[in-house]
């Protein structure tokens, strides 16, 4: 990784929302034993001897995206990291009914924004139906 200067450097350590931070790099060179990749490049690891929670291996993923994006986690992978299973999951092949990952745009300009909401112009829609709104009597 080019760092672009101290900020991005300290940024890198401390920051751990935004990617992965030293001490993850630093703990996977250590005590990291690589288990698996899906198919976004994550990365993951388990733990060389059973010191995390209930005295079971420690597990973790390094996201290949650039920034800590749990929802990136594919099925098998999210059972596997929860201690739902103890089988690295094998390629993973998605029913006809599921969708394909879309990241979380949350706090981003492509998140949802509903007519009427604060960050959106239109109006919100009247209510209607069963819905009787509140008025102070």
């Amino acid at each position: 990784m080019a760092y672009g200067g101290f900020k991005d450097f300290l940024i890198e350590i401390f920051a751990w929302w935004r990617g992965n931070t030293w001490g993850t790099r630093l703990w996977v060179a250590t005590q990291g034993v690589f288990v698996g990749c899906d198919e976004f490049g994550n990365r993951y690891y388990r733990s060389k001897t059973p010191n995390g929670p209930h005295g079971m291996e420690r597990r973790m993923v390094l996201f290949n995206v650039g920034y800590a994006d749990p929802t990136s986690i594919p099925p098998g992978w999210y059972g596997w990291m929860h201690y739902r299973t103890n089988e690295v999951p094998a390629a993973y092949t998605p029913r006809d009914w599921e969708q394909p990952h879309q990241p979380n745009y949350t706090g981003t300009v492509l998140a949802y924004r509903p007519d009427g909401s604060l960050l959106n112009k239109g109006e919100r829609p009247r209510v209607t139906g069963d819905y009787d709104a509140w008025s102070p009597e």
